[in-house]
């Protein structure tokens, strides 16, 4: 079946209060989505955000983010009182996300939330904590560290909480109860929200996509909790991290400094950890997009402490083992692999072999410096997701205003680009015309926006993870010219 969706970050949502939410915006951004004939709607992941405020870069694999919670919501279901939140300083500028004053404001209100949460003494707070007891507990007691050390990394924790010492955890249970209770009720309010959206998504004929980093945050609870399943020493440091070698982009490659998993020592157990984390995120999504799926076959290791990726070597990942056992113990799930980057004939095997469809970018195709034949739509194989760019691409626009001029001129033949029309509609329309089954285009594309509406420029910090789009931008005329295109190419959502 031919399908569309569009990429568009929780975070990037309209709405009073600093970044987008689980509330209202975010259904009526459904609504557009099933208006302008689409069947899916793809996110970013949707996990609490640490420092650089990457949602790769997340303190757990399972908990969700506190400032998706929408607080209108909380409102009328009778935990906030609008006074404590509608007049507090959310930024300056509604197209942006001001991290620092979220950081600041959002717990402060999310406190007087689960205050009161927790003296209604709800059976429904008290299952879930029960059914998610499996991660919630180690996740709770994390942050509740981090919180009694003001926000510094688990490394750096006195030894017997470092090392999760069972006196030292019960003494710090005992002492920080109240701090666990919150970070207990932040996650019940952000899943009661979540189920309840992700039902009126559904309802709409909409699937929901998700995206699932490879690697996980060394200040996480998931490393923090499960030190052996990774290429720790017996001081809960790192041996060697992740990254990416040089290449004709980066001379210094690409350093990443996540912890590596210790996959020999994950293959003992049948990869538990691993099919808890995938079987959880079928829990949130209905297909997920696995980040670096490179990885899976080889990974690139680098030396702890490294400042560059120069001294990494490739080590051998799990391959179709790890896939098999998947689709042994979960079944056949809907999953998409993220095949980009260094590809060998290895990986392209794995791929095959495994019998997910991989990743089409439209922008690579006319980069003369990578020969990017693969990506042109006419070579492309139906078992496909084609984007126009991802998250980590410039936009549209941006890319014809920044492209190598002989590049740009190859997608304007290639693709028949007509300014009239604006280029970005043009290049859309390729990819929707495309054999590949499921087009998804970031929503910044659709409004023609420019470089500034990038979400994120790899290797970079300080203005990644931003942007946002204003009300009034996902309206009917749009959805209506989307509708017509959706018709033309054979992908409508008639739900």
């Amino acid at each position: 079946m031919r399908k569309a969706g569009i990429l568009m970050p929780i975070s990037a949502l309209p709405s009073p209060y600093g970044i987008g939410t689980l509330g209202a915006a975010a259904r009526e951004f459904a609504d557009f989505l099933a208006a302008g004939g689409q069947r899916c709607w793809q996110l970013l992941p949707v996990g609490p955000t640490s420092y650089g405020d990457s949602p790769y870069q997340s303190f757990s694999s399972f908990a969700g983010n506190p400032y998706f919670i929408d607080l209108d919501t909380l409102a009328q279901e009778g935990l906030l009182e609008p006074r404590e939140y509608r007049n507090l300083n959310w930024g300056e500028d509604p197209a942006a996300v001001d991290y620092g004053l979220l950081y600041q404001n959002r717990y402060k209100v999310l406190r007087k939330a689960c205050k009161r949460l927790l003296e209604q003494d709800r059976p429904d707070f008290h299952q879930f904590c029960t059914d998610q007891a499996f991660w919630l507990e180690d996740y709770a007691l994390f942050m509740a560290l981090k919180d009694a050390h003001k926000g510094t990394s688990w490394q750096a924790w006195p030894e017997g909480l470092r090392l999760r010492q069972p006196e030292a955890l019960d003494k710090a249970r005992e002492k920080h109860g109240e701090r666990i209770g919150f970070w207990k009720g932040v996650q019940y309010l952000f899943f009661h929200q979540w189920e309840n959206w992700k039902t009126y998504v559904n309802e709409r004929g909409i699937s929901v996509l998700g995206d699932l980093p490879i690697y996980v945050s060394g200040d996480s609870a998931d490393v923090w909790a499960n030190q052996d399943q990774f290429q720790m020493d017996d001081q809960g440091r790192p041996t060697e991290v992740a990254g990416c070698p040089p290449d004709g982009f980066s001379a210094d490659g690409q350093l990443w400094g996540n912890p590596l998993f210790d996959w020999e020592k994950m293959e003992e157990d049948g990869y538990a950890w691993w099919l808890r984390r995938i079987q959880f995120q079928f829990r949130l999504y209905d297909t997920l997009r696995i980040d670096h799926f490179r990885g899976f076959e080889s990974y690139y290791a680098i030396p702890y402490g490294e400042d560059t990726a120069r001294n990494g070597r490739w080590r051998p990942g799990p391959g179709i083992r790890f896939f098999r056992r998947v689709n042994e113990v979960l079944g056949e799930k809907d999953i998409i692999a993220e095949d980009l980057g260094f590809l060998t004939p290895e990986v392209h095997a794995l791929l095959r072999e495994s019998g997910y469809p991989g990743m089409k970018i439209l922008e690579f195709a006319f980069d003369r410096r990578d020969g990017g034949n693969d990506y042109l739509p006419h070579t492309y194989p139906t078992h496909c997701v084609v984007y126009t760019g991802t998250h980590d691409n410039d936009t549209i626009q941006g890319w014809m205003a920044s492209a190598p001029p002989q590049d740009v001129d190859f997608a304007k033949a290639y693709l028949r680009l007509t300014e009239g029309e604006g280029y970005h509609w043009g290049m859309m329309r390729s990819a929707w015309a495309s054999p590949a089954d499921l087009a998804v285009m970031q929503f910044q594309d659709l409004l023609g926006l420019g470089s500034e509406a990038r979400m994120n420029t790899p290797s970079t910090l300080g203005s990644n993870w931003k942007w946002r789009t204003l009300p009034g931008t996902y309206h009917e005329a749009l959805a209506h010219k989307l509708y017509e295109d959706m018709r033309v190419y054979q992908r409508l959502n008639r739900n």
